[in-house]
C-alpha cells in the first residue's frame, strides 16, 4: 500500500498537482478525465523519467475512483522496476494511501504471479518445476565427462556445462529444435572439432529431454515459454476484465512478443513503449541493423503488425527544449551507417549538450574518484539523487569502496560475487589452504581471515598467528603439512638454544599448543585430500566441518558466526546446494581438482542486497537501470569490451553455426545495450566517463562515444562536452598531502649491542658500509 492523492486526504489533489509539475507531466485537472485514456499501443519518448511518466498517466486518465486502481494489472520488465513503480505511485500520489494495482515481472515469472483465466482444463498450468540452478550444469558435466574423447578436468567440464545450459536456453527462447542440426553437418564444410561437438549436441537433443522427464522438472527458459504462452492462450480466450498495461517491454523475447500482441488486441490492453523513435526517417529505419537501439522496437512492430506512426505518445507529458534536443543529438549520432554518407553534417543545438559532460580519466582509479565525488556533491542539494549505471563490476566496486571515504554506503544492485564475500572468500582460502599442503601464503591468507579463530578468543588467535608468522614463515619454508610445521619448531627451537636465546625458545614452545588445535581441525581434511580418488559430496562435507571448526570461538560454534548475515546465508544456500547435487557429478573425482571446481561453481553465484542502503544515491547494471532515473546520471566504464561487452566466442557452436541454426548473433545482444545507453544518455543530467588505461592496457572509447564526437566534430562543437568543473582535478587532490612535500629520514637502524653479529663474512663488509638497513632486515 502507498500513498494516493486520490485517496481523500486533505491537500492530497494539491500535492499530486505539485509533483506532477516537478516531474514534468500535465497537471491534474482535479475532476475524472472527459475523454477516457483509448487502448491501444503508446510510448513513453526517452529522457523522460518512465515510471513516473507511466504513474501519472495511469492516475490521471485511469482512476477517476480510488479503488480503479487495484483493478489494473501491470506487466513490468523486471521485479526492481515493479518496486520502482510503486515508489512512483508513491511520488505521484502526494501521499495519502492507495491500493497498487496488480504488478507482475515478465522476466522472472511464476504462475502464482500471472493472472491466468480459466481455459478449459481442470489443471490448466500443471507444468514441472525448473530445473535447479546448480543441478543442470552438474548433470551436463557428467555427461561430457563421459565422453570417450574429452580429457577435460570436472572444473573444465562445468564450465563448458554452463556454456550448454545457455545454449539450451537461447533455443528455448528462439523457440529452435535441435532436428534442425542435421542440416549443418551436411557435406564437409565444418572442420573435425565442429564434427565432434555437433555429434554431441546430437546426442544431447537425444537424450536430455529424457533426463528432464526422469527428474520431472523443465529447463527455465521452456518452462518461461510456457507460462507467457498459457498466459496469452488465457487473455485471447478470456479478456480480462480490467485493464491490461505491459509497460517498459522491448520483446526481445518471442514469446513476451506473442503476449504483447495479445494484449494489444485486448479491449482494454495497453502497450507503453520505452523509447520508440517516431522522428526517424524511412530511410534511416529500413536501414537499422541488430547493433542499432531501435532495431528491437522495428522488429517487435512488425510482429505487432503496428506502424511506427500509428504509435502515439502517452498522455500527459511536457517535454524540456533540452530533452527534445538531446533525443535529436542521440538520434543522429547512432543514425545507421549507411545513411550517414547522404545526410550532411546537421547543425546541433546548444540545448542538446546541456547538461552532457564528459570524462576522460587516466585509470579506473581516478574514474572512480571522479564519480565517486560527483555523487557526494549531489548529496549537497536537498532531494537530487544520482545513479552510476555501468555494466563494469570492477568499476561499481571501486566507486562504493571510494564512497566511504565519506562515511557513505551505496549498494551495487548487480549484486556481488559471493567468492567476494568475507564467507565467500573464506570457503575459497581453506579449500586452497589444504590444497597447497599449508604453504605459508595460503595458510596465513586463511589464519588472518576475520572469520578464523579456532575456537579462541579472536585477539588470543591473531596474537599466535603473528608469533607463527615471525617465529616460522619468514624463513626457509617448512615443509608440507602440519608435520612441516612441528618439524619447522624443532629445527628454530634447537638453534635458540644453541644460540642462548631462552626467549625466542619459549616462545617457540608457546606455539605448539596451538598448532595442536589446527591440527585437529585440518588433518582430517588433509588426509582426504590426500587419497586419489574421492567423491564430491565427501570432500564438501569435510571441508564444511573444517570451516566451521577454525570459524567458532570461545563464545559460540562456527556455524553461528560463518553462516550469519546477508553473505552467509548466501553461503550456506550454496554449499547446501552443492551437497545436494554433488552426486550429480559422479561417484569419484580427484581431490586435486576440488578447488578450481569449487571456484568455477561459486563464480556464478552473486549476492544482491535485499534493501538500498542509501535513499539517494545508487549504483546499477544495465539491467537494473532500465525504466530507472535519477536527477544525475553516470555512465560509467564507456570502452569497448565494456560497454558494449565483448561478445565471446561460444564452445559449442561458431558464430556461422549459429546463423544457420536460427540463433541471434552477438550484434542482436549490442543493440539492446546501445538501447540501454541511448535512454540513459538523454536524462537531463548525463556525466560520461571512461578510462584511457585499464591495467597499464590502453583502451578504446566505446562506439557510441566515439559516433557522439564525430557528430559534435561535424557540427563544429568538438568541445561541447567539456566539463565545466574540474572534477578529475579535484578527484586526484583528495589524496594530496596538505603544503610541500617533506622527504623523511633514511633508516637507520640501531639494535641493542647484545643482539648485533659479532661475526661477518668478508663478502658482507661491503653491505654493512653501503647500506646497513639491508644487513639488518636480512638478520
Amino acid at each position: 500500500m502507498v500513498p494516493c492523492g486520490y485517496a481523500g486526504r486533505p491537500g492530497g489533489r494539491r500535492k499530486l498537482h505539485e509533483n506532477a509539475l516537478r516531474r514534468g507531466l500535465a497537471p491534474l485537472s482535479g475532476r475524472p478525465p472527459e475523454d477516457k485514456l483509448t487502448p491501444g499501443v503508446y510510448t513513453i519518448p526517452a529522457g523522460m523519467a518512465f515510471l513516473d511518466v507511466l504513474a501519472g498517466g495511469i492516475l490521471e486518465n485511469m482512476c477517476p475512483r480510488p479503488q480503479d486502481l487495484s483493478k489494473i494489472t501491470l506487466l513490468l520488465p523486471t521485479r526492481r522496476a515493479c518496486r520502482a513503480l510503486g515508489e512512483a505511485f508513491l511520488r505521484a500520489s502526494g501521499g495519502t494511501p492507495l491500493l497498487l494495482p496488480r504488478m507482475t515481472p515478465l522476466g522472472d515469472i511464476d504462475e502464482d504471479e500471472l493472472a491466468f483465466a480459466d481455459t478449459g482444463g481442470d489443471d490448466p498450468l500443471d507444468l514441472a518445476p525448473a530445473i535447479p540452478g546448480m543441478k543442470r550444469p552438474l548433470m551436463l558435466a557428467r555427461m561430457i565427462l563421459g565422453r570417450q574423447d574429452t580429457d577435460a578436468s570436472p572444473d573444465q567440464a562445468v564450465r563448458l556445462a554452463q556454456e550448454l545450459a545457455g545454449l539450451l536456453d537461447q533455443v528455448h527462447t528462439e523457440r529452435l529444435s535441435f532436428d534442425q542440426l542435421a542440416g549443418l553437418v551436411e557435406g564437409d564444410t565444418l572442420s573435425a572439432y565442429w564434427q565432434t561437438t555437433l555429434k554431441f549436441l546430437t546426442l544431447l537433443s537425444q537424450h536430455w529431454p529424457h533426463i528432464l522427464a526422469d527428474e520431472k522438472a523443465l529447463d527455465p527458459a521452456r518452462r518461461r515459454n510456457d507460462l507467457l504462452a498459457a498466459q496469452a492462450k488465457a487473455w485471447a480466450t478470456t479478456p480480462p476484465p480490467g485493464p491490461v498495461i505491459a509497460a517498459g517491454s522491448t520483446g526481445s523475447i518471442p514469446a513476451t512478443a506473442d503476449l504483447l500482441k495479445v494484449i494489444a488486441g485486448l479491449p482494454a490492453g495497453f502497450l507503453v513503449l520505452p523509447g520508440l523513435d517516431r522522428a526517424a526517417t524511412d530511410d534511416v529505419w529500413h536501414a537499422l541493423s541488430p547493433s542499432h537501439p531501435q532495431y528491437g522496437m522495428a522488429h517487435l512492430l512488425e510482429h505487432l503488425e503496428i506502424d511506427r506512426q500509428a504509435v502515439a505518445d502517452w498522455p500527459g507529458l511536457q517535454e524540456s527544449t533540452v530533452a527534445q534536443e538531446r533525443r535529436k543529438l542521440m538520434n543522429l549520432a547512432l543514425r545507421p551507417a549507411e545513411t550517414t554518407g547522404s545526410a550532411p553534417h546537421q547543425a546541433i543545438a546548444a540545448a542538446a549538450t546541456q547538461g552532457l559532460v564528459r570524462l576522460d580519466a587516466a585509470t579506473p582509479q581516478e574514474e572512480a574518484k571522479s564519480i565517486a565525488l560527483i555523487m557526494r556533491h549531489t548529496l549537497e542539494t536537498p532531494q537530487r539523487t544520482a545513479a552510476l549505471v555501468t555494466p563494469d563490476r570492477a568499476l561499481a566496486r571501486r566507486v562504493t569502496e571510494q564512497l566511504l571515504r565519506w562515511d557513505i554506503r551505496v549498494d551495487d544492485s548487480a549484486g556481488k560475487a559471493l567468492s567476494e564475500t568475507p564467507p565467500g572468500a573464506f570457503i575459497r582460502l581453506t579449500a586452497r589452504m589444504i590444497a597447497d599442503d599449508l604453504a605459508p601464503v595460503p595458510l596465513l591468507a586463511t589464519l588472518k581471515h576475520p572469520l578464523a579463530a579456532a575456537g579462541q578468543a579472536p585477539a588470543t588467535f591473531r596474537a599466535w598467528v603473528r608469533a607463527l608468522e615471525r617465529l616460522l614463515l619468514h624463513g626457509p619454508r617448512p615443509g608440507p603439512g602440519i608435520d612441516g610445521l612441528r618439524h619447522a619448531i624443532v629445527v628454530e627451537r634447537n638453534k635458540a638454544d644453541q644460540r642462548g636465546h631462552h626467549d625466542r625458545t619459549r616462545e617457540l614452545q608457546a606455539l605448539v599448543p596451538g598448532l595442536d588445535d589446527l591440527a585437529a581441525i585440518v588433518q582430517p581434511l588433509c588426509d582426504l585430500m590426500a587419497e586419489k580418488e574421492v567423491s564430491l559430496g565427501r570432500i564438501l562435507k569435510s571441508h564444511t566441518v573444517c570451516m566451521e571448526a577454525l570459524a567458532a570461538r570461545e563464545s559460540g560454534g562456527g556455524a553461528d558466526y560463518l553462516w550469519r548475515g546477508e553473505d552467509g546465508e548466501a553461503a550456506a544456500a550454496f554449499i547446501a546446494d552443492l551437497a545436494d547435487n554433488a552426486a550429480m557429478l559422479g561417484e569419484r573425482m580427484a581431490p586435486r581438482h576440488y578447488v578450481a571446481l569449487l571456484d568455477t561453481l561459486m563464480a556464478t553465484r552473486r549476492v544482491r542486497p535485499r534493501y538500498g542502503q542509501h535513499a539517494r544515491l545508487h549504483i546499477w547494471g544495465n539491467l537494473e537501470a532500465r525504466l530507472q532515473s535519477a536527477d544525475v546520471m553516470i555512465l560509467g566504464g564507456l570502452n569497448e569490451g565494456s560497454w558494449p561487452p565483448e561478445a565471446k566466442p561460444s564452445p559449442w557452436m561458431s558464430r556461422p553455426m549459429a546463423r544457420d541454426f536460427g540463433l541471434p548473433l552477438p550484434e542482436r545482444r549490442v543493440g539492446l545495450s546501445a538501447h540501454d545507453f541511448a535512454q540513459a544518455a538523454c536524462a537531463p543530467t548525463v556525466i560520461l566517463t571512461r578510462a584511457d588505461r585499464v591495467g597499464g592496457t590502453p583502451t578504446v572509447p566505446s562506439r557510441w562515444l566515439q559516433r557522439l564526437d564525430n557528430a559534435l566534430a561535424g557540427a563544429g562543437q568538438e568541445k561541447a562536452l567539456d566539463p565545466q568543473d574540474s572534477w578529475l582535478a579535484w578527484a586526484n587532490g583528495l589524496d594530496q598531502p596538505q603544503g610541500p612535500p617533506r622527504p623523511v629520514d633514511p633508516p637507520a637502524p640501531r639494535p641493542p649491542v647484545d643482539v648485533r653479529p659479532r661475526t661477518l663474512p668478508v663478502t658482507r663488509i661491503r653491505s654493512l658500509v653501503r647500506d646497513p638497513y639491508a644487513l639488518y632486515a636480512e638478520r
